[in-house]
């Protein structure tokens, strides 16, 4: 269990912390000098049980609530200090406010120095304490009195202690590793060590992980957990972790950065969640105004966009959008903290529902419900109701990473939900989810788009995937709707022909006089490979006109027969995508990855005219890029180019 103090400064949080300890958190020449607490401090209390209590002991001058709040939030249980000569006092408001704002639940409140107070003192303050409880996450905490100088009532909050930690449900290790860095030093002979509360999954000596602002890869070489030398830490304890890596070292690493699993590194710099300004604020929170985020261990500052309203009232619920001057870690369902631009007082908290909010459309009524939507808690029903909400397609891939699930859950979560999943290969992201009523939707719509063009261009072989997808009559994005033509085509409901999708059993057949011309034609074209005669070359040969030849040629390469490289000239499609294997063959094993015009034309053989109008015809399907005279391929293109036998 990890307890952390709160409460105003000079109220004995430390000294509280010391007596039930025996340690003295306060470990800066500053802080003993001035007889504060400046940053954090931690102690452990051993149990009987084998079990040990860590203790985040915070600083309460209102100047340090940034250090406070860096170290609050992976608690499971607050001891909220007050001292009884002095009373309530603005940071015992603050502060329990903004345990209240993370949704600690669990605390107990502990009156010090109660031998300088009598017992009439201590009843009115007790009241006084009560009344300020009420309606918080803390109304129903127990309220102590103490004496660390006589020993009063400690033995007893020992016991309390004991009892909680017996009570704490230890934290799913199920999801992915995830530590919000608090501390990072150097130990002698050992190297860079970084220390914070894990707040989710395990970690192990040899774990390969990532500092998640720079991606710098961290290999884990020992690790204490709970102030032992152990071999895994979990969810829910204090960790010290030595790491290691090329990148690794002390300058580099901050707190506020997140040491995390590989696949949870995403860094955002828009969050979209649910907040509450405090009812105390003096002014409605309106559109872009500047705050103080507090995340985790992280600290950055933010521009408040309302969503759902216009402008925040005090006391109201909202959702908002966070737009952040530079990027920090997030997750689904982390508790966050804003404070007011000058740093002086604490307005709002909340939850991060999308950790990676989009910049456009923030404010539309389906966006607000997909919103609505994420704030369910429990996955399963997050994902049902996301799916449920037309157009709404779900990237489970990104539901998976932002709700911190491993494969074997997400995998769990979606089926029993009643979710297909359907892959996208080849294209960034996904599987996507549908829910099954909005798949039959979409088949439907695919279907009768398809049949609506062949019956209005009968020649033509079908749809291109991004010309169908624009067709129908709600808005798919591209990659799920490469999800769902996939599954179509898997199912037998739609069939490729080269780049086009159509209908089974649609077919497109030439006029008798273009068979006869196409007859004479396309023997030379086969033979010829690489380097075809053009239209006119045609029309010459056969005594046909140009128009003729050219009409022809057209509908041949709206039926996937032939591919249009450039004006009037046509080659046939095996022999284009034998040249596009040349590419990936000069591509691949060039050193740097590239390839020049001229080591195309000499592959291909004839003049350079004919080989650029070809590499031009490969950029334009995005299959190339050409920069300072070299080529580099893409190899999500060169798969569909080759796999369809053109372009995409």
């Amino acid at each position: 269990m990890i307890v952390g103090t709160a409460g105003h400064i000079d109220h004995g949080k430390t000294t509280l912390v010391r007596a039930l300890t025996g340690v003295d958190t306060d470990r800066l020449p500053e802080e003993k000098a001035r007889g504060i607490t400046i940053d954090l401090g931690f102690a452990y209390l051993p149990l009987a049980d084998g079990r040990t209590v860590g203790f985040v002991d915070v600083p309460g001058h209102e100047r340090f609530i940034h250090n406070m709040l860096a170290g609050i939030g992976g608690i499971d249980f607050a001891l909220l200090v007050v001292a009884a000569d002095d009373g309530v006092m603005p940071q015992t408001r603050e502060h329990l406010a903004i345990l209240d704002l993370l949704g600690v639940s669990r605390g107990a409140v502990v009156i010090t120095k109660a031998d300088l107070a009598n017992a009439e003192q201590l009843s009115t303050l007790e009241d006084e304490i009560r009344a300020l409880l009420a309606d918080t996450s803390l109304a129903e905490a127990e309220i102590a009195a103490v004496s660390a100088q006589s020993g009063q009532g400690l033995d007893d909050l020992r016991a309390r202690l004991e009892l909680e930690a017996e009570a704490t449900r230890e934290r799913a290790t199920s999801g992915r590793f995830r530590l919000p860095i608090d501390r990072c030093f150097t130990l002698s002979g050992a190297g860079t060590v970084v220390t914070g509360t894990v707040f989710s999954g395990e970690v192990r000596e040899g774990d390969q992980l990532v500092i998640a602002s720079t991606g710098a890869a961290a290999r884990v070489r020992s690790l204490h957990a709970q102030n032992r030398a152990a071999e895994i830490g979990v969810a829910g304890q204090r960790c010290a972790i030595n790491i290691a890596g090329p990148q690794i070292a002390k300058d580099s690493i901050h707190r506020g950065d997140w040491l995390v699993a590989a696949t949870l590194r995403k860094p955002t710099d828009r969050i979209d969640a649910h907040i509450r300004l405090l009812g105390d604020e003096p002014r409605p929170l309106r559109s872009w105004t500047p705050v103080h985020l507090h995340l985790g261990a992280a600290h950055a500052m933010a521009r408040v966009v309302p969503l759902d309203v216009e402008a925040i009232e005090p006391g109201q619920r909202a959702l908002v959008q966070l737009v952040l001057e530079a990027p920090i870690g997030a997750l689904h369902g982390d508790r966050l903290i804003l404070r007011d631009q000058s740093a002086r007082r604490t307005m709002a908290g909340g939850m991060v529902l999308d950790p990676w909010g989009p910049a456009r459309y923030r404010r539309k009524p389906e966006r607000l419900a997909a919103l609505n939507a994420q704030a369910e808690t429990d996955p399963v029903a997050a994902l049902k109701a996301l799916t449920e909400l037309a157009p709404q397609v779900v990237d489970l891939g990104l539901f998976g990473v932002a709700r911190n699930l491993k494969r074997e859950a997400l995998d769990d979560i979606v089926a029993e939900a009643g979710v297909l999943s359907l892959p996208a290969p080849g294209v960034e992201g996904g599987p996507f989810g549908f829910a099954t009523a909005r798949f039959a939707e979409l088949e439907t719509a695919v279907v009768v788009a398809l049949k609506a063009h062949h019956e209005k261009n009968p020649n033509s072989a079908g749809l291109e995937p991004s010309k169908l997808r624009l067709a129908l009559p709600t808005r798919v994005p591209p990659a799920p709707f490469s999800a769902l033509s996939t599954a179509l085509l898997k199912g037998k409901k739609l069939e490729a022909d080269g780049p086009w999708l159509r209908l089974p059993g649609h077919s497109v057949r030439l006029s008798p006089q273009d068979e006869r011309m196409w007859a004479k034609i396309e023997p030379v074209l086969k033979s010829a490979r690489f380097g075809p005669p053009r239209v006119r070359d045609f029309a010459d040969e056969y005594d046909f006109t140009e128009a003729q030849v050219r009409d022809m040629m057209r509908r041949l390469s709206r039926m996937a027969v032939v591919w249009q490289v450039a004006p009037d000239h046509f080659f046939m499609r095996d022999a284009v995508a034998e040249m596009v294997r040349i590419v990936e063959d000069l591509a691949t094993t060039a050193a740097d990855g590239t390839f020049k015009a001229a080591e195309f034309r000499d592959r291909i053989g004839g003049g350079r005219k004919v080989a650029i109008q070809i590499l031009e015809f490969f950029d334009r399907a995005g299959l190339t890029s050409l920069k300072n005279e070299r080529r580099t391929i893409d190899k999500v293109k060169l798969e569909r180019f080759v796999g369809r036998v053109g372009a995409p």
